[in-house]
């Protein structure tokens, strides 16, 4: 009696992430002076971005400018991040840790991305509205 012995080779999820973060890393290296290109974020996540988004910026004016840039800047995903510069998040913050001082937890939540972000134009640039005329004028903030 003989057995054949069928071996079924699956790649790891560890070598798969690695094998698209190279990918990722090259197309990266090929895109380096562009702003970050995430890919959209799902209609759920970016939906659920903008209302928490609508609810910390209630005046219609100061929101439709901070939309508009995190519009630009990632496409409302709280993940993107800049191949080139490292910035990260919704509003593109560079080092991406100075988030870190609006909550612990700025990687993973919208809210404290958009505190941190609200926080940023208004002191930088005095409101929203502000912050987007001058990003009109430059092409970043």
């Amino acid at each position: 009696m003989s057995f054949s012995v069928i071996r079924r080779v699956v790649a790891s999820p560890k070598k798969v992430l690695t094998g698209a973060a190279v990918a990722g890393a090259t197309a990266g290296m090929v895109l380096a002076a562009a702003p970050a290109q995430a890919a959209p974020a799902t209609t759920t996540s970016a939906s659920s971005a903008q209302s928490i988004a609508h609810q910390m910026i209630p005046d219609a004016a100061q929101y439709a400018a901070f939309s508009k840039i995190v519009e630009h800047e990632s496409g409302w995903d709280i993940d993107a991040t800049n191949a080139s510069s490292g910035a990260y998040g919704l509003v593109q913050a560079l080092p991406a840790s100075k988030m870190s001082s609006a909550g612990a937890d700025w990687k993973t939540n919208p809210a404290t991305q958009i505190k941190w972000g609200l926080d940023y134009m208004n002191s930088r640039y005095g409101s929203p509205v502000e912050a987007w005329n001058f990003w009109q004028a430059n092409g970043w903030y």
